[in-house]
This record gives C-alpha cells, structure tokens and sequence, in this order.
C-alpha cells in the first residue's frame, strides 16, 4: 500500500514531486472574484455566495446568546469535561509564552525598550462543513485570550442553514470566544477582512481551512493578518526494531484519515519494522471508518524510506521539514538536538500525535510542505505587536550625532542628517 523509497531518491521523488499546491490558479480566480464582490457590496454579496455554495442563507448571520447557551444542552457531558480538561492544558501550556515589556537603559541620557501589545480584534476560521473540530476552537482562541485580544470573532458555516454545530459554540465558549458568525468559506474570510453591515473586520485572521480558505487568506494578507497558508497535513516518524509496528501503523493511519493529499512517512533502519508495520496498515485500514480517504492519502502520498542509521533518518526528517514528527527510540528524549526543522515533536513510544491535536497542552496549527524550516506554530506570540522605544537626551545626541549624519550621507539621505544638524546646532 505505501511505496518504498531509496534515501537518495527521497528528496526528488517524494519531498519535491508529491506536494500539493494548495492555492494553485482555480482556487485564486474563484477567490478573488468572491472577496472582490463582498468588499465593494457588502451583505448584498455575502448573501448572494453563501447562497450559491451552501444553498442557504441563514436568517440572523449572529450567534445569538440563547443560542449559545442552549447549544450547552446538546452536548454530552463526557464531551464538555473533556474540552474543559484539554483548554486547562492549552491554557498553561501558552500562558507560558507570555512575555513583558522590556526597557533597556543604558543610563539617564538613554532609554530604549519594547513595547508588548495585543491586536485588538482577531478572526478564527473554523471548519464546520463534513467534519467539525472543537480542538481547533480552542488552540486558536486561548493563545488570543491570553495575549490580551479584546475581541475574538469566530465564523463557522452553519450545517442546515441555521445552527452551527452545537459542540463548537460550547467550544468558543470555553475558549473566550466573543462573537460567532454563521457563514464559511472564501466569503467568511472577505466578511473578516474588510467587514460587512453584519459582520465587524478583523486586523487578523487564523485558523485552518481548504484550499480555497487558504487562497482567501493568501489574497487578504497585507490588509489583515493571517497566521500561516496551511497545506495538506503531515507526519514522519523515526523508528527502530525498539519501536512497535502496530504503534506507528496507527500513527500513519490517523495521519492519512485528514484528506487524501495528507503525508506519511516512516524513516526507519529496520527492514523487518517495513514489513510488519504494512502488515499492521492494512489490517488496521479495514476498519476505518474513512479507511477510503485513509487508504488513497497512504498510497498516493505515503513512503517507507529504509535508512543506512539513525543519523540518515534525522537528516531525511530534517529534509522533509514535517508538520508533525514522531520519534520511536527508546531514550527519545536524548535525540532532540538532532531535530533541525519539525512543526511540533512527539517523544517516545508513547505519545501519539493524536496527543498534540486535542489534549497536550502545545498548539496543533503547525506548519505544513516544509515551512517548517522557517516558521513556527501558532503561539501567543501570534496575537501580540511589539513597538520599541527610544530615548535620547539633548546631550546624548550631541555624542553621537557625528556618526548618524556620516551614515545618513553616505546614504545621500541628506534630510536624515539635516534632523540631527538642526538639534546640534540650534544654539
């Protein structure tokens, strides 16, 4: 079912060949002509697409109150408690995260420092089509909450025109979600980036979405914020005979469920774990209730790549950049220094990813085809600007004036050095 890869041809016939674009030329023509006509017409335009690609429009576009409390009544308790359980988590983890202003003086003639301040009003995008996920609810909202965001605006499709899934308005609630929106789609991120009479504007937007949310964002961004233009979702894992097939025939799998393009690789120096871990596949596939999509991702966009040692497979993994990277050795812990590039990493026999999408406490927005070697996962950080500061006094000017008017005209910016000549020589 998975194909096996030589190391060398790894990076040519998997990395390169197998990535797919999530905002290729269909989905941007689409997108543009969406956000163009919802920027210029408002609710008229917004009515008018949520109408064609939902075929409905709800009657009040707003969450309401009574809505929101009587979603509470919908939703079993086991499921409530465990959401509370995770945002406890998610909450500690990020609170972490949080960082001061800073001022930094060099003495009374000199001050500079930073200044930490959150956006004031941010957009979630929250898949609720097929399949709806509360997790994403709270990885998005809780690192806003703690930054200090007054405002947290989410939107979600409603599934028969009126109701969002109840399961996520019990979510926003635990999270500190302000606002919720019914609607979805390219329309959605319009309505957050540039407003309408229904829906408020955001200064940024976050949160997953398919390929033509992310077009959305790539074509919003510079007018608002967004966090990341997220690809299909990966993982990779680095075994050996310690490992347990059944364990990462499971990881692979839960991997492969997302959606057809998703990514699953194992960097293994063990031929006989191959072998059984595709045993394990395919037995474990059959019972899968989306074992079609699980089985076309796996076999399309799958790979065993059979390693020389340990330090093959981490430069393999470290090639790959992957969204999530598992790592099956005994004494996991001591091989971090090696990982270069990974969205977030599970350690031992133990931890499967699964751990990092709902429960852990780190936040499951990651990034996906590579980004890894560049960016990071959504963090308070996220939600926060800093501004630095300076200071200087009349005399401390005076010190350093000679060198700013040198670097200002050997710029040829001769107004720069005429700010600083003016002070200097007002007397």
């Amino acid at each position: 079912m998975i194909q096996t890869y030589k190391p060398a041809d790894f990076q040519e016939k998997f990395i390169q060949k197998k990535k797919t674009n999530q905002t290729d030329d269909q989905y941007f023509q689409v997108a543009k002509e969406v956000i163009t006509a919802i920027r210029v017409q408002g609710d008229e335009a917004l009515t008018k697409y949520v109408k064609k690609f939902d075929h409905f429009v709800p009657t009040n576009w707003h969450v309401s109150e009574i809505e929101r409390k009587q979603a509470w009544e919908k939703v079993d308790q086991q499921t409530v408690d465990a959401l509370k359980r995770a945002a406890v988590n998610i909450r500690s983890f990020h609170k972490k995260q949080l960082q001061n202003s800073r001022l930094m003086q060099t003495d009374d003639a000199i001050i500079s420092g930073q200044l930490h301040r959150p956006i004031e009003r941010v957009g979630i995008y929250v898949p609720g089509g097929t399949a709806c996920y509360p997790s994403s609810v709270l990885m998005n909202a809780i690192p806003a909450v703690l930054a200090g965001v007054e405002e947290i605006i989410m939107v979600t499709p409603a599934r028969d025109g009126e109701e969002i899934a109840p399961i996520l308005s019990v979510a926003a609630d635990i999270a500190g979600v302000t606002n919720i929106y019914k609607v979805g789609g390219i329309q959605a991120v319009a309505a957050l980036a540039y407003g309408t009479e229904s829906i408020p504007s955001v200064d940024k937007i976050v949160g997953p979405g398919n390929a033509y949310v992310a077009a959305a964002k790539a074509l919003v961004y510079g007018d608002v914020g967004i966090d990341m233009i997220a690809g299909p979702s990966e993982v990779a894992i680095i075994a050996d005979d310690s490992a347990n097939p059944s364990f990462i025939a499971a990881d692979l799998i839960a991997q492969a469920e997302h959606d057809t393009n998703a990514r699953a690789c194992l960097f293994t120096t063990s031929e006989q774990l191959i072998k059984a871990t595709e045993e394990e596949v395919k037995k474990q596939c059959d019972v899968l209730p989306r074992k079609e999509i699980a089985a076309t991702a796996l076999m399309n966009q799958g790979a065993y790549v059979k390693c020389r040692d340990l330090d093959e497979a981490f430069r393999l993994s470290n090639q790959f950049a992957p969204e999530h990277l598992e790592i099956h050795l005994d004494n996991a812990l001591s091989y971090l220094g090696k990982i270069k590039h990974a969205g977030s990493v599970f350690l031992g026999h133990y931890t499967p990813e699964s751990l990092g999408d709902y429960y852990a406490g780190p936040n499951h927005v990651l990034p996906t085809s590579g980004t890894a070697r560049f960016s990071s996962g959504l963090s308070v950080d996220d939600f926060m600007k800093k501004t630095t500061f300076i200071y200087y006094s009349e005399d401390a000017l005076s010190q350093v004036s000679n060198d700013v008017i040198t670097i200002a005209n050997e710029e040829a910016l001769a107004g720069h050095a005429r700010a600083v000549e003016k002070r200097i020589n007002q007397k």
